[in-house]
């Protein structure tokens, strides 16, 4: 005589007090998950801003001066046809010679000679891509990296 094989499953209410332990635990941690979104789009934009800044000092070591406005930071990773022509231009300067853009996927402002510094200047108009702007959508810039 073969005896039944007994299966046992989740009865209806032992799956309603896990639901309602994953809602509750939801509830506690999603609120503090969202906007560390943009957050963390801002802290990477500054540390591709620093990546810029040390590749623009690596093109200044070897070449006496900084790429011009017009040369732009394409000067990074391919060596400008335009005066003043790097002499001594040993690039790219930036890892598999890609110039990085924002956490927005926006292109990253340059001015050289720069008005806030002295060497240049880096903008990243944040996550609205406009000038200005406050909150989530202020700009990033060189010149006040680390004092926010």
């Amino acid at each position: 005589m073969q005896r039944p094989v007994l299966t046992r499953g989740f009865t209806l209410i032992e799956m309603l007090v896990v639901l309602v332990i994953l809602s509750l635990l939801a509830g506690l941690v999603l609120p503090r998950l969202m906007g560390r979104t943009e957050e963390a789009r801002r802290q990477t934009t500054e540390v591709q801003m620093r990546v810029l800044e040390n590749a623009l000092a690596l093109y200044y070591a070897d070449n006496g001066f900084y790429p011009t406005t017009e040369q732009g930071l394409a000067a990074l990773v391919e060596k400008p046809s335009t005066d003043p022509a790097p002499a001594k231009w040993k690039g790219p300067y930036l890892e598999k010679g890609i110039l990085p853009k924002d956490a927005w996927d926006h292109e990253f402002v340059y001015l050289s000679p720069g008005i806030h510094l002295k060497e240049f200047d880096l903008v990243s108009h944040g996550k609205d891509g406009v000038q200005g702007g406050e909150g989530e959508f202020a700009d990033i810039e060189n010149w006040n990296l680390g004092r926010r």
